[in-house]
């Protein structure tokens, strides 16, 4: 085999498991362009080193492409996450070991095949999202469990009264149902302070947020609060 082949093999791992990563990199998911196309280069470098490194009989390129396969395993566990009843990272998973595939097939020389597994891979996270979507809604919530909810809510007062309501935000979000992940107080104005907390919740529950705020309100130094929701479907 001559060298413009074996870097022709390479460059497309790279090139390829690149371009599936740049999907992922827009949605802002945790293996971006770098990982996958550090996957994508690393299968093909492991099937060229088995199928051109060993002779004889005994040689037998597919453990390599067998050992991959496992190996992605291990990067796949790393970003799967669980926060409450939400499990996020399983398509990022799958994308990582898909471009595991598509390195492989660059470096055993299909480069045909690894193109239009790219493009399969690439489209299949951008097409079947908003199928995904629609199917969610069709099937209904009823059976669905819970959805973790996370809240963020913001708190306005004089930032001469800065301890006082940071001591009473504190307090109305002593809820079981919150979990408190960050608060946090900047300087927005003359003589004003905004607290930011960010909350989950196991599940989504706009009542007890509001009970929060009833006990934030009747606070004189408070100028404004105002709360959003975002619920954590585990969407990646």
């Amino acid at each position: 085999m001559d060298i413009l082949d074996l870097a022709i093999r390479i460059v497309a791992g790279l090139v390829l498991g690149a371009a599936i990563g740049f999907e992922r990199q827009l949605r802002s998911r945790t293996a971006g362009v770098r990982t996958n196309a550090l996957v994508s280069l690393g299968s093909a470098l492991f099937v060229i080193m088995g199928a051109f490194s060993f002779t004889g009989s005994d040689a037998d390129p597919t453990r390599v492409a067998a050992q991959i396969v496992s190996g992605i395993g291990f990067l796949g566990a790393g970003v799967i996450m669980k926060q409450g009843a939400s499990i996020s990272g399983l398509n990022t998973a799958a994308t990582l070991w898909a471009s595991a595939a598509v390195g492989a097939l660059a470096g055993g020389g299909m480069l045909i095949i690894a193109v239009g597994g790219t493009a399969a891979v690439v489209l299949s996270n951008i097409l079947l999202r908003p199928l995904g979507r629609l199917l969610d809604r069709a099937g209904g919530s009823s059976s669905k469990e819970p959805v973790a909810t996370e809240y963020e809510f913001v708190v306005r007062s004089s930032a001469a009264s800065e301890v006082a309501v940071r001591s009473q935000v504190v307090t109305a979000l002593q809820n079981p149902e919150f979990t408190v992940h960050s608060l946090e107080a900047n300087d927005v104005a003359d003589g004003i302070v905004e607290f930011t907390a960010t909350v989950v919740a196991l599940e989504r529950n706009d009542a007890a947020l509001e009970a929060a705020i009833a006990d934030v309100i009747p606070v004189p130094e408070v100028t404004s609060v105002r709360w959003s929701a975002k619920e954590l479907r585990g969407e990646d």
